[in-house]
């Protein structure tokens, strides 16, 4: 293991803090990138680490993924002891939570145009078909549009004609890696990773992520919070890793000071 020396000190700080929250994405920080959106599974040793950290007195573990909170829920294969935030912030898997925005987060059908999310669906449907390699993935409260797997050509042309087409939606539009978002609700991880520090009056939050969806995270860090930005990119967070692998590594060090 070798992480960053401004990281481990940190890391050496957040441990002593009296009630921590430690917080991650999922694709691409506790499980690396596939081709395969299906196919993404934790690095066990970031898992173990992670149901370690929940385990610990004091201390509070949770997933925050742009993910639908149930394939969220399959391909973590977390137990409950690891809190579950699906949809960028707008699923929760455990009850009484509140958004500011739009009330009880765990139901939040009353939030959902169905009708334009339908729509959006098939618009994009329409833009994905016969560009191999570019799919839609519905979500309950929005939809992706992925061309990971496209070529360069038909990837920007579908993300082109995506934002036109979105020109006549009430949407919100989240950019990522090789992905286009459009939620038919306000959705933020960073107002998610609020709702849990206040739930359990955390002290501290540690959070780990990757891609442009987690600048909402980063930029809800305060002071005795730990962000880690994973891979390359500007970024708000304060600190950064290369890898998945060294996600794992952090939390196996924090799982061993906090200990």
């Amino acid at each position: 293991m070798l992480l960053p020396v401004d990281l481990v000190s940190a890391l050496d700080r957040v441990a002593a803090t009296p009630r921590l929250l430690v917080t991650s994405d999922f694709d691409g920080t506790l499980a690396p990138i596939v081709s395969n959106p299906a196919d993404a599974r934790p690095l066990p040793a970031a898992a173990e680490a992670l149901l370690a950290l929940a385990a610990l007195p004091s201390t509070t573990a949770a997933l925050v993924s742009g993910r639908a909170l149930s394939t969220l829920r399959e391909l973590s294969s977390m137990p409950p002891s690891v809190h579950l935030v699906g949809s960028h912030g707008a699923e929760f898997d455990t009850g009484g939570q509140e958004r500011s925005d739009s009330g009880n987060v765990p139901g939040f059908a009353h939030d959902i145009d169905h009708g334009l999310l339908d729509r959006i669906i098939a618009e994009l449907t329409a833009i994905a078909a016969n560009r191999p390699g570019v799919t839609v993935e519905p979500k309950p409260a929005s939809v992706a549009l992925h061309v990971r797997n496209a070529s360069a050509a038909d990837g920007a042309a579908a993300l082109d004609a995506a934002r036109e087409a979105a020109r006549a939606w009430d949407a919100e539009i989240t950019a990522g890696k090789a992905v286009l978002e459009f939620a038919v609700i306000s959705t933020d991880k960073g107002e998610a990773i609020d709702i849990l520090r206040d739930r359990d009056a955390a002290t501290a939050v540690v959070y780990f992520g990757d891609d442009v969806t987690d600048e909402k995270a980063f930029r809800r860090m305060r002071d005795s919070d730990v962000g880690v930005k994973v891979g390359p990119g500007d970024t708000l967070a304060g600190y950064r890793v290369e890898s998945p692998q060294d996600v794992a590594d952090a939390l196996a060090y924090l799982l061993q000071r906090r200990g």
